[in-house]
């Protein structure tokens, strides 16, 4: 709108009419003048009105304008790279990473809130240099920070050191003021420790004293009120159910008590509509679920309750197991047979799970579907397949094997590397990963006893070999190899408590299949690390290196099968073998044909 016509009219008409001479007698003159003013004056304050309305509809254009200006302001994300670390140095800018996962609610609530807050949005973008990393992508990134996530929050300085970590969602003024905080300061808080280094003893193994203490705290942790490890979050603690089911094995009535009513409890947290389990339920109960499906649950839930199921002869553990398995062969099975990677807990920011998991098949898909990861990686797929022939074991389900071997075999078609080792995905920013090829020993070593085809225990000592070229650190196995140009933090190999647990469980298993004495050195060089995580802020994770340790003390329980493959008499022991519910444990057919 042109309001400075507006006033140049104005000005124009009220000169012209004082510029009429007043040549008449001075009554006349005076009335004239009245006229004129009454004639004019609403002309005017027309135009002052049109004047001030102008003013007015710029001044609420340009006020909507830098509002409209600063919503539509927008973090700029960075995709991983060791090259921004650089860039930061030359623009003396801070870093933030968002380390978030696609399934993960509060990592879409931080983003919606926080990451859209004009505040943290005008930090950022001025004084920081903003990184995005999915972690079920990048497996590096993650181990190094999972104890922060998720979403986990992460400010460094240009030369890779780090200031701040932060666990889980942050609102948005609380980010403003930390972002402020450490530009006006930067220097490393309270989150920050400096690492220790990671000093070898001689041990390999747990001293009795060090057994006793392990054991007290898996039993100080234990939620007496209502069941499982964990307090405010409860989910089945892996590593703390399995070390019970084998010590209720031995005849420990407690242990025994405490798994059974881990699983038990547990079973509210399968969806009774599709199957698979949710990831966990909060506030102290199990009816109160995150209704995220990952497949790391999945998996480690449905060997558990396989075995279980064998050595309690349980039917509703035999359902649970079913009912996840029933979830990855449809929700998170692939046309082609892989294995996908979660889904998430939401529809859309509208429809959260609790809006939609309490409904009926047909009210969820009238709702829509939440976003599921097609990522197939070798990693998860190891996982899936590990868990399947566990219940394949347990149940003699053929289509279940099936489904296990169909995804071996597309690993090894589209995530083989060549030389035995695995990339994660399709396309990696790094890698590769330790963790892709040990899950994948891992599930090829699990093939072999399902199936007593010895092509697969070849194929598991492969990568095992594979590891032991590319991952090995100066004690223990490092998670992924240093790339060229790292800085500060990622300059330090990383290693990981629970492959290192996998890789000294493996080899071991693998020592007693083959007979090779260097599966012991390996076993052995995985235990050297893991005996060093022995202080008192971890004594009560050491379950895992604990059943480590035991399994390379003894001889696993040794069961062989004489007869030709074809005989039905011979397939029927070998099951039944199968069947025998332990996990450490040597199976073996010999096929006299």
């Amino acid at each position: 709108m042109n309001f400075v016509g507006y006033f140049r009219q104005v000005k124009r008409v009220y000169a012209t009419k004082q510029a009429i001479p007043c040549i008449r007698k001075p009554l006349a003159c005076v009335y004239q003048s009245i006229i004129e003013k009454r004639r004019t004056m609403p002309r005017i304050l027309n135009h002052i009105f049109k004047a001030n309305f102008a003013l007015i509809f710029v001044s609420f254009l340009l006020q909507f304008n830098a509002i409209q200006a600063a919503e539509n302001e927008k973090i700029t994300w960075h995709a991983w790279s060791e090259e921004l670390f650089e860039q930061a140095q030359r623009e003396d800018k801070l870093l933030i990473l968002d380390l978030e996962a696609v399934w993960c609610h509060w990592c879409h609530v931080m983003e919606e809130k926080t990451y859209h807050d004009p505040a943290v949005i005008k930090l950022i973008n001025q004084q920081y240099i903003a990184i995005r990393v999915d972690q079920d992508a990048n497996p590096d990134i993650s181990i190094r920070y999972e104890d922060y996530g998720w979403p986990a929050t992460v400010i460094f300085k240009a030369d890779g050191s780090e200031l701040v970590k932060r666990r889980g969602y942050i609102p948005p003024e609380r980010m403003a003021s930390l972002l402020q905080a450490v530009i006006d300061d930067p220097t490393p808080g309270p989150s920050v420790v400096a690492t220790k280094e990671v000093i070898a003893g001689s041990s390999r193994e747990f001293s009795t004293k060090q057994r006793e203490k392990i054991i007290n705290s898996v039993n100080r942790g234990y939620d007496v009120l209502t069941g499982g490890w964990g307090t405010t979050h409860k989910f089945i603690l892996a590593p703390n159910v399995e070390f019970a089911l084998i010590k209720a094995r031995q005849g420990d009535k407690a242990f025994e008590k405490k798994a059974r009513e881990t699983l038990d409890k547990a079973i509210a947290l399968i969806d009774p509509v599709w199957g698979g389990i949710y990831q966990y339920s909060d506030r102290g109960r199990w009816n109160s679920p995150h209704y995220e499906k990952i497949m790391s649950f999945q998996a480690d839930d449905l060997q558990l309750y396989s075995l279980a199921y064998l050595q309690f002869n349980e039917p509703r553990y035999l359902k649970a197991a079913r009912d996840i398995e029933r979830y990855l062969s449809t929700f998170l099975s692939s046309p082609d047979g892989a294995f996908y990677t979660s889904q998430d807990a939401d529809v859309s920011d509208k429809i959260d799970g609790h809006a939609f998991y309490p409904l009926d098949d047909k009210g969820r898909r009238v709702l829509g579907m939440p976003r599921i990861d097609k990522n197939s990686y070798a990693r998860e797929n190891g996982w899936a397949i590990r868990g399947l022939t566990a219940l394949y074991d347990a149940t003699g389900d053929k289509l279940v094997l099936k489904r296990a071997i169909k995804a071996a075999n597309w690993v090894e078609a589209n995530r083989g590397l060549g030389d035995s080792g695995f990339k994660h995905g399709e396309k990696d920013r790094a890698g590769p990963y330790l963790a892709d090829t040990l899950a994948m020993a891992e599930a090829y070593l699990a093939l072999y006893i399902s199936t007593g085809d010895r092509a697969w225990l070849e194929k598991s000592r492969a990568g095992m070999a594979f590891i032991e070229k590319n991952f090995q650190s100066t004690i223990g196995f490092a998670a992924a190899a240093i790339p060229k140009n790292s800085k500060g933090v990622f300059q330090q190999p990383l290693l990981q408590m629970e492959a290192n647990v996998s890789i000294a469980r493996l080899a071991n298993k693998l020592l007693h299949y083959t007979g090779s004495q260097d599966y012991k050195k390996t076993a052995s060089h995985a235990m050297q690390y893991l005996v060093t995580l022995d202080n008192p802020d971890n004594v009560r994770y050491l379950v895992g290196p604990l059943m480590a340790a035991d399994e390379l003390a003894a001889d696993p329980a040794h069961i062989t099968i004489v007869g030709s493959k074809s005989d039905a008499a011979a397939q029927a022991l070998y099951q039944k073998a199968l069947q025998y519910p332990v996990v450490y444990r040597r199976i073996e057919w010999w096929d006299t044909a």
